[in-house]
């Protein structure tokens, strides 16, 4: 499941990945649940890492295509109909109040820029707004007049620093008018502008010292003022993609509703706009909860809700109670099969905690003796959480002997900004010590046999295990790699464009720091790598292109390394299909019979 919005006060609309394929899918509070979508249509937005794949107003609906399409369909009875040609990729479309008007995201990777189609298909589309590096969540003021947009340019990336703008429309065939930039700047990310049902306010999320606050902003005098602020609590997670929400408004205007995360939880909270008092609205036993979605006219809210022993589901919260409206898998794994989280610390060398959440083994058919083997998970962007949720691939190995770490090294958001800066300019370098930290804690408390750990992660996590592996050898038994990156020089020049300038506030800017990138990329010490590995890859991925798995697994077999490589056909930069998931789990459980569990 990656989107819920609510089609009214009694029919939710969401996204549901079947394999390859995303559906749409339609059910009402009390009504039975159907597909909008066949399976001949693939559902999924594709600008930068994809997302903001559908909207909805009253009986219609809006959704880009893999293929790079948007198509519209009206909610009760009808076909999907294209509204333009299919060229570059879409995203995050928004319906005008009247229903005439398409506003979306468009890129060819090169140019970004928000477009515009009448909900019909019947005109040509136009561009509305462009200039800006890249555009996200674009949305209709309540009388159609205005609309808000997030923008922000090179080498930026969106928790860098980005603007929230303000547009005046008028014409016959909608344009800008009047400008004006509301909040945000090259080192204040800003993001999430939404317009109050009343037209009194325009809300957004916004960067304060090492949190976020949520303002507001008068639509009559342009006056600002803090709605909600609490330290130790983001209100926002990292925009790798378009379309997320973590607030919207009540019908009546009178509540905010945010979703606010701090060291790998969530809380909803409801702010009243009046006061600014808040309440705590029980979600349990939901620990990280996405996608906030607000009732129109009922008190009631959606979200994607999950926790380690609970996998995705849509629930509606309602001064009720909690009811499930959806379930992504058939949950047929007992409870008494599932982990449990333990939040643990240590110290870095610095002195600055760094955070994890263990899972131990957990199976009620087998007993063991002695501390378990482990595995040490590095989560990807670097820039992202290993959130307290349901990971399959960890109730996979927990619930055959291994205990699990996820591992929230220094760069990881939900700690606060300064804890997500300390990687700047030290990619390589702090996550990897983080890594080796976590692997010595896990042997310092108690929590696992020191001698049969392993690294895995994907993208940078699988940056991380390579390095870790070259610059401590012995550390861990065996390292498992996900399409990591392997070579900095070759990641500027072929990544797509959303992280093309990611390095030089990772690591540098080249070329003065040309030395950095050659210490730090694991292609020029891949000779001092002992230890087995295990590498997995997309062969359609176009962010960290298969060359760089390919000249690691050259090195390992030329050093006479232990190691497995598999190349996955019709996978890009995370794997989708079925058959894919399981031959990787398969594939991993083995090689770790053979080079860590008997060891």
């Amino acid at each position: 499941m990656d989107d819920v919005q609510w089609a009214d006060a009694d029919r939710l609309i969401w996204v549901e990945g079947r394999g390859a394929v995303s559906t749409l899918v339609m059910q009402g509070l009390t009504t039975a649940r159907r597909d909008l979508t066949a399976a001949d249509i693939n559902v999924r937005g594709r600008v930068g890492y994809g997302g903001g794949e559908f909207t909805v107003n009253g009986d219609q609906v809006v959704f880009a295509t893999k293929e790079g399409c948007l198509y519209g369909m009206p909610v009760a009875v009808g076909l999907p109909q294209p509204l333009l040609p299919t060229f570059g990729m879409m995203a995050s479309p928004v319906l005008s109040p009247d229903g005439r008007w398409v506003v979306y995201v468009w890129s060819d990777g090169e140019t970004d820029l928000l477009g515009l189609v009448d909900s019909h298909g019947k005109m040509w589309p136009v561009q509305l707004q462009r200039g800006a590096d890249f555009y996200m969540q674009p949305t209709f003021s309540p009388d159609g007049k205005r609309l808000a947009w997030v923008e922000w340019d090179h080498p930026n990336m969106p928790w860098d620093g980005t603007r929230v703008m303000l547009a005046d429309l008028a014409g016959d065939v909608l344009h800008v008018v009047n400008l004006h930039h509301v909040s945000g700047d090259n080192v204040t990310p800003a993001a999430q502008p939404q317009f109050s049902p009343d037209g009194k306010w325009l809300s957004y999320i916004v960067r304060d010292g090492n949190w976020e606050q949520l303002e507001l902003v008068s639509l009559a005098d342009g006056s600002k003022h803090r709605l909600a602020y609490w330290a130790g609590w983001h209100l926002s997670q990292p925009a790798w993609v378009q379309g997320t929400r973590s607030h919207g408004w009540s019908g009546d205007s009178r509540w905010v509703y945010i979703l606010r995360n701090g060291r790998g939880r969530t809380e909803l909270v409801r702010v009243a706009v009046a006061t600014g008092a808040y309440e705590v609205l029980d979600t349990s036993p939901y620990t990280w909860c996405i996608q906030l979605t607000v009732n129109p006219t009922r008190e009631a809210v959606a979200f994607i809700g999950s926790a380690p022993g609970v996998p995705d589901r849509i629930v509606v919260w309602t001064p009720e109670g909690l009811h499930v409206i959806a379930h992504s898998t058939t949950e047929r794994v007992a409870e008494a099969y599932l982990p449990t989280e333990l939040e643990v610390s240590w110290k870095a060398m610095d002195g600055t905690d760094v955070y994890g959440f263990y899972y131990a083994p957990r199976n009620p058919d087998f007993t063991w003796q002695g501390l378990p083997p482990a595995i040490v998970a590095v989560h990807g962007g670097p820039t992202g959480i290993s959130p307290v949720r349901y990971d399959p691939t960890r109730a996979y190995f927990t619930s055959r002997g291994y205990g699990w770490l996820d591992l929230n090294y220094r760069g990881s958001m939900s700690y606060g900004y300064a804890y997500m800066e300390a990687l700047r300019q030290r990619w390589g370098e702090v996550d990897t010590e983080d890594a080796i930290g976590a692997a010595k804690a896990l042997a310092d408390q108690g929590l696992a046999d020191s001698k049969r750990l392993v690294i895995e992660g994907g993208s940078a996590g699988g940056y991380t295990v390579l390095n870790a592996l070259i610059h401590h050898p012995g550390v861990f038994a065996a390292g498992i790699n996900l399409f990591g990156v392997s070579n900095h020089f070759l990641l500027d020049l072929h990544t797509h464009k959303f992280e093309k300038h990611y390095n030089a506030s990772m690591v540098g800017e080249l070329p003065e720091a040309a030395d950095r990138y050659r210490a730090w990329s694991p292609v020029f010490h891949a000779a001092s790598i002992r230890d087995p590995l295990a590498v997995f890859q997309g062969a359609e991925d176009v962010v960290v292109v298969p060359e760089q798995s390919e000249i690691m697994v050259k090195e390992l077999r030329a050093n006479s390394v232990p190691y497995i490589y598999r190349l996955y056909e019709g996978e890009g930069h995370g794997f989708r299909k079925p058959e894919t998931i399981t031959d990787f789990l398969l594939q991993t459980e083995r090689f770790l019979l053979e080079h860590v569990l008997f060891k």
